[in-house]
């Protein structure tokens, strides 16, 4: 009974995901400009990695950018998520908060690109009108990945913060009357009952923030384009340069590999040291 309903989620991820996976490992042993057959070079391409100066500058700035996101999205939707659980359960709240992460990830960058312009953003002309000197943002090499991190974190810290909200509810509420009756402040319950309760969800949150961290694409690629001076070339922007602007396919599937093997390295490693399963 279940293969009818199964069946199409599977042959979707067999077409659109397990195949192109296999394809992709394929061509990164490979020499391939897209218009050409692929010609096997065996290791060249991963040999080529090791002395890629653009590729290791890549690396350090996907990592800061993954370690800025990270942190500053599980902080704010933590606090976001506490507030929503002890003020209000109001549906229209949710709503509103989750509203950035249903917009296209192109119109936030377009809108933020817009706010944060030097000359015209609404955004320098409320700091000049305060007497304050102008902001680069995103033109500035020590601004920029700043700058993205915060636009990606306003993006996606709503939903993070509701599957929080979500675990918040899940904590027994006697739990917090104990507590309460035993002279427990509300920093020392915080830190003694709703975190460790809440490390599954953290967990997910965790694991969920970190993949769509090194996947971050939309906003570089509308705002910075990898600029200025590379200071917010990513790896994922880097493997679109080097497939759809170099055309060199197979070179480009060895650094998507890197990626895809570092993402899941990272991912099992969190899951595995946060005890995903487990709550104290």
């Amino acid at each position: 009974v279940a293969l009818p309903f199964v069946g199409p989620a599977a042959l979707g991820f067999v077409v659109f995901y397990l195949w192109p996976t296999l394809r992709g490992f394929y061509f990164s042993f490979t020499a391939y400009d897209l218009l050409s057959t692929p010609q096997w070079v065996g290791l060249d391409n991963y040999k080529k990695l090791l002395t890629d100066d653009v590729f290791w500058t890549s690396v350090r700035v996907t990592v800061v950018f993954v370690l800025l996101t990270v942190i500053i999205q599980t902080i704010v939707s933590l606090g976001i998520a506490t507030l929503m659980h002890r003020l209000t359960n109001s549906v229209v709240v949710r709503g509103v908060i989750l509203f950035p992460f249903l917009i296209s990830g192109v119109v936030v960058a377009l809108v933020w690109f817009l706010m944060l312009d030097y000359q015209v953003g609404i955004v320098n002309a409320a700091l000049t009108d305060l007497g304050l000197g102008r902001i680069a943002f995103f033109g500035d090499p020590n601004t920029a990945l700043l700058t993205v991190a915060i636009v990606s974190v306003w993006r996606g810290m709503g939903y993070t913060a509701l599957l929080i909200f979500a675990g918040l509810l899940t904590v027994p509420p006697q739990v917090y009357e104990a507590a309460a009756l035993d002279g427990a402040s509300a920093v020392r319950t915080f830190f003694t009952i709703t975190l460790p309760l809440l490390r599954p969800v953290l967990a997910m949150v965790l694991v969920l923030t970190v993949i769509g961290s090194f996947q971050v694409f939309d906003i570089i690629a509308v705002t910075t384009k990898g600029g200025p001076v590379d200071s917010t070339r990513v790896l994922s922007y880097y493997i679109y340069q080097l497939a759809f602007t170099q055309s060199d396919f197979g070179y480009a599937s060895a650094v998507s590999v890197v990626l895809f093997l570092a993402i899941a390295i990272i991912s099992f490693a969190q899951l595995g040291l946060l005890r995903a399963g487990e709550s104290d």
